[in-house]
């Protein structure tokens, strides 16, 4: 899906869109099928500090990441693992998201309004330490 999102112009990207411009249906399907097959990479980031991992529990209580990505953030179909993905990736798609300047998924900039700047941050430091 991001594939395709990048190749139609409805995700952003410098990099990707002219990646993507020129692969077929075909070709995406395989790239998605490779990557969904290796490893997650664990990128080791620090787990975040109590008030901080309090704070967004509480956000996703309000808000209902869960609902969406599933238990543990792990995410399943075309729902992504947000779990142990980079603080500064996580943060910068949620501002996207809150922005709509990434508006693949409408519902995403409604939930990423519903919370504070503050509650952003502390999202995407809890999200990165899982």
């Amino acid at each position: 899906m991001q594939l395709r999102d990048f190749k139609n112009g409805l995700r952003k990207s410098d990099v990707m869109e002219p990646v993507t411009r020129a692969l077929q249906r075909d070709e995406m399907l395989a790239i998605a099928l490779h990557f969904s097959k290796l490893t997650w990479p664990g990128l080791h980031q620090p787990p975040a500090e109590a008030p901080v991992a309090a704070q967004a529990l509480q956000t996703n209580v309000s808000v209902g990441c869960t609902g969406c990505h599933k238990a543990g953030y792990l995410g399943e179909g075309i729902f992504p693992r947000i779990a142990g993905q980079s603080a500064t990736y996580l943060l910068k798609a949620m501002t996207d998201f809150r922005a709509n300047a990434r508006s693949t998924y409408p519902g995403m900039t409604e939930f990423m309004n519903a919370m504070s700047a503050d509650d952003l941050k502390a999202m995407a430091a809890y999200l990165a330490g899982l």
